[in-house]
């Protein structure tokens, strides 16, 4: 079977800036469906009733995604895999116990990442997503903080597609 015909990128003039703004998570099972435009980006994500999206706030310039592409000549395969890692400020309860429901089971999650260019990505469409690694600490000097690493992995069959910003509001 024929590859696709290829495509041109063209570089563009907009501003291209670095990092996340915004985190949202929810257990996998929540979502029920999802629905994509005809350029494959994702334009309805329907959740099981009560359900949303939960946004887990960070500070600035402190977390960001990695997403690569795994391609094996030899076998003829290529996956994705993409890491999420999300600095939360300040050691409490109520963040321990959240961070506890996220691992618990190493359950599959679904992940809604907005970067710092307004876009919308999801992360773990097939598959899900998971807790794969907590770390931080209290720091040494006062300056450091106190804090919570958290990282969120993914292994999918295509890249992370876009989502409508238009439908972020009603799945929170």
């Amino acid at each position: 079977m024929p590859c696709a015909q290829l495509t041109e990128i063209l570089k563009g003039c907009d501003n291209n800036l670095g990092g996340i703004k915004k985190f949202y998570i929810t257990a996998w099972d929540n979502v029920t469906g999802f629905t994509f435009a005809s350029n494959g980006e994702i334009n309805t994500i329907t959740l099981a009733a009560t359900t949303t999206f939960v946004e887990y706030e960070f500070s600035k310039n402190s977390s960001n995604y990695v997403e690569e592409g795994n391609i094996s000549l030899e076998n003829g395969s290529t996956f994705y895999t993409v890491t999420s890692n999300l600095v939360i400020p300040r050691r409490e309860l109520v963040k321990r116990n959240s961070i506890m429901l996220l691992a618990a089971g190493q359950q599959n999650l679904a992940i809604i990442i907005q970067d710092q260019n307004g876009l919308y990505w999801f992360q773990g469409l097939e598959n899900g997503s998971n807790l794969t690694g907590q770390g931080e600490g209290s720091g040494t000097a006062k300056a450091d903080g106190s804090k919570y690493s958290l990282t969120f992995t993914s292994e999918e069959p295509e890249m992370m597609r876009t989502v409508d910003p238009t439908i972020i509001a009603g799945l929170l």
